[in-house]
């Protein structure tokens, strides 16, 4: 079956949500219930010339940073285009950076993406999402995965992600497919923000054994 997508997904809908954008320093998130979250984005094939997809880029890594986050996809602020941004500079204590594989990410964009596991194996963590506020849930996620995507050039890439920066990969690309966090969530690990420091450990042992899941 061949996608074909909505009048409101046309080269000419998307111009017209993304130009009066680019006059803004900031843009709000969208939150769960948006129904741009829930469609499928389309691919990037110059729906925005050169000058306008670097402005959309430079915007959504304002919006990114200022949330804070470590990623963010279009769908993210209503822009149903195959388009993520993602870095993570986040420096954690070392006993959760060596359990969750977490070190720095620099900042890259990617478009048109598409991620395969490397091998059968899982990681459990916590995870939030910039667009369902005040809530944290565990997900099991591929630890290691391979990404195929175009950059910001449109030159097809190739690279490989293992621990935090592979479950960013897949949270961000997810978004691109309709797909938020909390549908691959254990649901009776998720907590509020507000009980979330009583599960802020480096991992979910004590979180699975109290909480049940």
């Amino acid at each position: 079956m061949i996608y074909e997508p909505s009048a409101a997904e046309s080269s000419a809908a998307i111009r017209e949500l993304v130009l009066p954008m680019l006059e803004s320093e900031l843009v709000p998130i969208v939150q769960l219930g948006h129904p741009a979250l829930r469609r499928p984005a389309v691919p990037f094939d110059g729906q925005l010339n050169d000058d306008e997809l670097a402005a959309l880029i430079a915007l959504m890594r304002r919006v990114m940073h200022d949330a804070p986050g470590v990623g963010l996809a279009a769908p993210q602020i209503g822009i149903p285009l195959r388009i993520a941004v993602l870095e993570d500079n986040y420096v954690p204590e070392p006993e959760a950076a060596e359990l969750r594989e977490r070190s720095p990410l620099p900042f890259f964009t990617i478009m048109n993406p598409r991620y395969e596991p490397l091998d059968d194996q899982t990681a459990a963590f916590y995870e939030g999402c910039l667009s369902f506020e005040g809530y944290q849930g565990v997900v099991v996620r591929h630890r290691s995965v391979g990404l195929d995507y175009d950059d910001e050039a449109g030159t097809a890439r190739r690279r490989e992600f293992h621990g935090w920066s592979a479950r960013i990969v897949q949270h961000e690309t997810d978004h691109l497919n309709g797909i938020v966090y909390v549908d691959k969530a254990l649901t009776r690990s998720l907590s509020s923000n507000s009980e979330f420091m009583r599960w802020a450990a480096p991992g979910i042992d004590d979180a699975r054994r109290i909480l049940g899941f």
